[in-house]
C-alpha cells in the first residue's frame, strides 16, 4: 500500500485504548467488484466459514460452552469489541453483546441454572419465571499467540435485546438495547437503555441504565475521544440519529443533553432515497444543526416521530457506528441497513463542527456526507456493524437475506470480500473488531452462535 497515496488516522480506539496510526477512510464511489470478491473466497470443507487463500480461522465461545464464573455462554453472540491488556501483547479483551429478548430465557446464562447470580448485579426480572432477562454482555480475555480463551465470564445481566454498542476511550463498552420494553407483563422495569461495561471487570458489573442517552431501539455508538460526546444510532425504518452531550465525560451517569440531527434548510429531510433516489446523491454533503429532544424517557414509545415532527432528518434502520480522528478533522461513520435506492444500504460520514456541541457550532457547522450506497445485494447486503480496519477501509458485517458476507470497503468505494458464512449459511454477521495489533479480526455469526477468530495476509488483501 503507498502511504503517500492516503493521508492517515487514528480510530477512536487508539485513544487511551490501542494506538495505531492507520489510513484514511474518505472516497465516495461507487464500483462493482462483486465477480472478483467472490472469486478470492475457498469454500470451507467444515462448512462453517469461507476465506480468501492463506486465510485461517479458530472457533471460539460457542453457545453452550461452560464459563469461568460456571454460567453458560448464551446465544446470539452480536456487537462486540477488543481491547488491550496494559503490558501484555499477546493478550486483548473482548466484551460482545448478546441480543436475547425476555422470551429467551432458555437460551441465556442461566439456563441449566449451573450457578446462581449475583442478584444484586442483576439489571431486570422476567416476571413470569422469576429469573433474569437474559440479555447482557460477556467478557473473553483471548491470548493471541495460542488463539485460544483464557477466561470468559458474564459481565451485563439482566438486560434485554443487547444489539450493537460502542468502545470508549476509557476502555469500556457501551452496550445498547434494541427494544422498547416497559415495566408489564414481559418485565419489572423499563427497557431501551445504554448500559456501560468496564473491559477490565473480573465479574459482573452493577447494571445502571444511563437514563439521560435516551431511551429508544438502541443500536450503536461511537464516542469522540476529544469532546467526549457520544453519537447514537437507532433501528428503525425510519430511525433518528442521536448525540449526547454528557456533563462529565468520563461518567455518563451524571447525565447531559439529548439531540437530535437535522440538515439545515430541510425539515425532516427524508434521506433514505427511496422514493426519490437521486434526493441525496453519493458524495454529497449537507450542513446539519442539532435540536434538543425532551421526555427522553419516552413513555409512548413516540420520541422517533416527535423528533422527526421537530425537524430531525429521517434515516433507514440506523445500524453499525465507528469514530475515526483524520488529519482535517473527526468522523463518525454509520451504516442505514436498508437505505438507498436499491434498499440495500448506505454508509453515512458525519465530520464535527470544530465548536461540536458548543454556542459558536452555528458558525462552522458539522457536515454529512453520504458516503456509500449499495446499488444491490450482489455488491453488499444490509450493512450492518462497522469498524475501521487497520488499513483504513471499512470492515462491514451483512445482515441480508442472502449468503452472508463481511466486506470491506476502501476509500474509493470498491468493495471486497473479507470472508462468507459456509455452506450458504444466511445468519448474521454481527461484532467484527480488530485485535490491537491489527493480526486478528474477530467477527460473530448468529447462526452457529460463535466467535471466529481470523488470521491471515491483511496485506495482500488490502492491496485488493
Amino acid at each position: 500500500m503507498q502511504a503517500s497515496r492516503r493521508a492517515f488516522f487514528r480510530t477512536a480506539m487508539s485513544l487511551g485504548v490501542a494506538t495505531g496510526a492507520y489510513p484514511l477512510l474518505g472516497g465516495c464511489a461507487t464500483t462493482d467488484a462483486e465477480a472478483q470478491a467472490r472469486n478470492q473466497i475457498v469454500p470451507d470443507p467444515e462448512r462453517l466459514l469461507d476465506l480468501p487463500p492463506g486465510f485461517t480461522y479458530s472457533v471460539h465461545s460457542r453457545a453452550g460452552d461452560v464459563m469461568d464464573d460456571g454460567l453458560l455462554v448464551p446465544i446470539s453472540h452480536d456487537g462486540m469489541a477488543c481491547f488491550p491488556v496494559e503490558g501484555d501483547a499477546d493478550r486483548c479483551v473482548l466484551v460482545r453483546n448478546h441480543e436475547l429478548d425476555w422470551d429467551e430465557i432458555g437460551e441465556g446464562p442461566y439456563a441449566a441454572k449451573s450457578a446462581l447470580p449475583d442478584m444484586d448485579k442483576v439489571y431486570d426480572i422476567e416476571p413470569a419465571s422469576g429469573e433474569p432477562q437474559p440479555g447482557g454482555t460477556t467478557t473473553l480475555l483471548f491470548n493471541l499467540k495460542d488463539r485460544r480463551v483464557e477466561r470468559s465470564h458474564l459481565s451485563l445481566s439482566g438486560t434485554i435485546r443487547n444489539c450493537a454498542g460502542g468502545m470508549t476511550p476509557r476502555g469500556t463498552w457501551l452496550s445498547c438495547e434494541e427494544t422498547l420494553e416497559q415495566a408489564g407483563a414481559h418485565a419489572r422495569a423499563d427497557h431501551g437503555y445504554v448500559f456501560e461495561v468496564d473491559a477490565s471487570a473480573k465479574g459482573m458489573v452493577t447494571p445502571l441504565p444511563l437514563k439521560a442517552m435516551g431511551r429508544f431501539n438502541h443500536e450503536a455508538t461511537a464516542t469522540d475521544p476529544k469532546t467526549g460526546i457520544v453519537y447514537q444510532t437507532e433501528d428503525e425504518d425510519d430511525s433518528l440519529i442521536y448525540r449526547f452531550l454528557p456533563d462529565a465525560p468520563d461518567e455518563l451517569a451524571k447525565g447531559g443533553k439529548l439531540q437530535i440531527l437535522a440538515i439545515k434548510g430541510q425539515k425532516t429531510a427524508n434521506t433514505r432515497n427511496w422514493t426519490n433516489p437521486t434526493g441525496f446523491a453519493i458524495g454529497g454533503s449537507w450542513e446539519v444543526e442539532w435540536l434538543d429532544i425532551d421526555h427522553i424517557d419516552n413513555p409512548a414509545n413516540d420520541m422517533k416521530m416527535r423528533g422527526a415532527a421537530k425537524g430531525g432528518a429521517v434515516f433507514a434502520r440506523g445500524e453499525g457506528m465507528c469514530f475515526a480522528l483524520q488529519p482535517q478533522g473527526a468522523a463518525v461513520f454509520f451504516a442505514c441497513t436498508s437505505g438507498g435506492a436499491a434498499q440495500y444500504g448506505q454508509i453515512w460520514k458525519y465530520e464535527p463542527s470544530a465548536y461540536e456541541g458548543t454556542a459558536d457550532e452555528a458558525r462552522a457547522p458539522g457536515k454529512l456526507t453520504l458516503w456509500y450506497e449499495s446499488p444491490g445485494e450482489q455488491e453488499m447486503d444490509y450493512c450492518d456493524n462497522i469498524v475501521a480496519s487497520p488499513w483504513g477501509d471499512l470492515t462491514v458485517c451483512e445482515d441480508g437475506e442472502g449468503e452472508s458476507y463481511v466486506r470491506g470497503v476502501t476509500p474509493e468505494g470498491r468493495v471486497y470480500s473479507i470472508c462468507r458464512a459456509g455452506g450458504g449459511n444466511d445468519a448474521e454477521f454481527a461484532g467484527a473488531c480488530w485485535s490491537p495489533d491489527g493480526g486478528t479480526l474477530f467477527v460473530n455469526l448468529q447462526g452457529p452462535h460463535l466467535t471466529f477468530a481470523i488470521r491471515g495476509p491483511w496485506a495482500r488483501l488490502a492491496r485488493g
